[in-house]
């Protein structure tokens, strides 16, 4: 599988859309903010605009590793865990942690992107995709995420805006 050198994630799709030189080769559907698109800190919203991946976290972690202030509690997720945890926010596998771009949109100030912990990470499998739960991440399922990981280099940029992508939900993937 080739290197995804650009991702755009649709709010109105809940999709990501992975791309290798000018090429859709990827489509996951992903859970972003219940509370909408947003970019102050403390709104609970999906940032928009141009990122980058600033940071990859749990390369070697198993499937499901359970992640509190980036790093690996011990725990792996599973159904008991998780009723064990009412309203816990599930942050899991993996992290790749995102940095705006724009000064005064996404970057510095109280919009700054990576100062809120904006992430795509894994979730339980019993959350759904393709609908707004999230607190603000990008929500992934864990097989999604390890596969995304892999193919997702540091700095790759991440566009994330509201408009839907009709020709890229439908079109065949190439690869």
């Amino acid at each position: 599988m080739r290197a995804l050198d650009f991702l755009h994630i649709s709010l109105a799709d809940q999709t990501l859309y992975g791309f290798a030189e000018g090429a859709l080769c990827l489509r996951l559907r992903v859970s972003t903010a219940v509370n909408g698109p947003g970019e102050r800190y403390g709104s609970g919203c999906t940032p928009r605009g141009l990122h980058q991946v600033r940071a990859k976290i749990g390369a070697d972690l198993p499937l499901g590793a359970v992640l509190r202030g980036r790093r690996w509690t011990g725990e792996v997720w599973t159904p008991a865990l998780h009723a064990a945890s009412p309203g816990r926010d599930w942050i899991l596998s993996r992290i790749l942690w995102l940095s705006g771009r724009e000064p005064g949109r996404n970057r510095l100030g109280e919009v700054d992107t990576f100062r809120r912990y904006i992430y795509l990470h894994g979730t339980p499998d019993c959350e759904p995709m393709g609908v707004p739960l999230s607190h603000g991440c990008v929500r992934l399922r864990n097989t999604d995420l390890l596969e995304l990981f892999g193919r997702v280099p540091l700095h790759c940029p991440v566009r994330i805006d509201e408009a839907p992508c009709p020709d890229w939900a439908t079109a065949a993937l190439t690869e």
